[in-house]
């Protein structure tokens, strides 16, 4: 009998020793879980190796349904994202430095950015934008910064241009990049130096076919219709961003409706009798008070751009970012997020913009105070916003037409890269209402 109830009790011992070992078990994975639960991507400048892919790395976790917060001023801007194997195969693969950590280290840094004495701010991200890059479907003879950089992030894009903006295919979208383009219908200003060129001819003589077959008359006219729906885009909600003559000529169409402001050789008649002072600068986003430029085979628009009254030299061409607070003004902090302050400057047709002539309730968030020299400026228009970005390439200092394009595996770790970034990804933030 004694040794029957031996037997039981080691019986029992043994089940209970089981049971406590699967309870053990489960307490281990919930622990590893508890202590895993979040993948911070630091973005400062000694930890990351590639900024670029960081933010590609953001937008693919967003695309996938997955909770994120942009950690402002914490680290060069971090990302802390939800932790998952497939997220960590990501960052694996796309080189970019990441960090695993628990609830507890994720809400002390929470804890710490939440601080009324600290310059930072926790953003959530709720949904990956759909992107739309206004860009003609052929090759060009240059190429274009944000469509390189998109690529290069892994980040995915439509190319839409004059059919499908016509077309009222912008409401498809959340943002939308304004290619290096001429809305004002004088094929670039690159008359002067390149109109016997084949690329030129060609370029010239396609824009006047699609805008016949769009039913226009001329190019200048086709091009104003365009910029109205992009305008009719921002005005509804949409976010814009433009770089290099994309930004003054976009305006200058706006300012010029219902003017001819071009020659003969780019239209087949003579420009209005003083267009200059017929401009209304009550219709652009960002400019004012500006002066066209006349002559035809000058390469430059108007006063806008600061190009041929620049007195910076190469090797001290820096602007420096402006710094907001992040949790008052959230949307500028976002788009000036990066792991220095100073940018390199770099030129382009519309280098960057005259202080002077740009509007009192836009932003100049990256500027050259002793030059008077704006390179970085943001405003709303309606219910959306649009940042204009002097310069064509932030890794080519004076890129020409036919230069080989900017080979980003050189440049992971770009500040003026990373600027563009910002943009793309700041319509997914739950936005706040800015006080300033």
């Amino acid at each position: 009998m004694c040794h029957f109830n031996k037997n039981i009790k080691l019986k029992n011992i043994s089940k209970t020793v089981s049971k406590l070992k699967l309870i053990l078990f489960f307490v281990i994975i919930y622990s590893q879980n508890l202590l895993a639960s979040f993948i911070l991507i630091p973005m400062d400048e000694v930890t990351q190796t590639n900024h670029l892919k960081a933010y590609g790395i953001t937008y693919w976790s967003l695309n996938q349904g997955n909770k994120a917060k942009w950690l402002l001023n914490y680290e060069g801007g971090s990302f802390l994202l939800e932790d998952n194997e497939a997220t960590r195969k990501e960052c694996k693969i796309r080189g970019v430095t990441f960090q695993v950590i628990s609830d507890t280290q994720a809400a002390t840094i929470l804890e710490e950015i939440s601080s009324p004495s600290k310059n930072m701010e926790a953003v959530d991200l709720e949904k990956a934008p759909k992107i739309a890059v206004y860009s003609p479907k052929d090759k060009m003879p240059w190429d274009d910064a944000v469509t390189m950089v998109l690529n290069y992030a892994e980040i995915p894009f439509d190319v839409v241009y004059d059919e499908e903006v016509l077309g009222d295919k912008l409401l498809l979208y959340e943002w939308l990049h304004l290619h290096h383009e001429d809305f004002t219908g004088q094929f670039g200003k690159f008359y002067g130096s390149y109109r016997t060129t084949p690329w030129y001819i060609e370029q010239k003589k396609a824009a006047e076919e699609l805008a016949k077959k769009l039913g226009y008359n001329k190019v200048s006219e086709e091009k104003l219709a365009v910029s109205l729906k992009i305008r009719d885009f921002v005005v509804g909600g949409g976010f814009m961003f433009a770089m290099c003559s994309a930004t003054d000529s976009f305006d200058i169409a706006l300012a010029a409706e219902g003017l001819d402001i071009c020659e003969t050789m780019f239209d087949g008649d003579p420009s209005d009798i003083d267009y200059q002072n017929k401009l209304d600068f009550n219709k652009t986003f960002a400019f004012k008070d500006f002066t066209l430029v006349k002559n035809p085979t000058e390469y430059e628009f108007s006063s806008i751009d600061m190009t041929a009254k620049r007195t910076i030299p190469r090797t001290s061409d820096y602007f420096s970012l402006q710094e907001y607070s992040a949790k008052w003004d959230p949307i500028p902090t976002m788009l000036c997020q990066n792991h220095t302050q100073l940018i390199k400057g770099f030129m382009g047709q519309t280098t960057s913009f005259d202080s002077n002539e740009i509007k009192s309730n836009v932003l100049i968030m990256g500027e050259i105070k002793s030059n008077k020299e704006a390179r970085y400026i943001h405003g709303t228009k309606g219910k959306g916003m649009f940042t204009f970005y002097g310069g064509h390439d932030p890794e080519d200092y004076q890129h020409k037409v036919g230069d080989a394009k900017t080979e980003l595996d050189l440049f992971p770790n770009s500040p003026g890269y990373r600027l563009i970034l910002n943009n793309v990804l700041f319509p997914a933030a739950k936005k706040k209402k800015q006080k300033t």
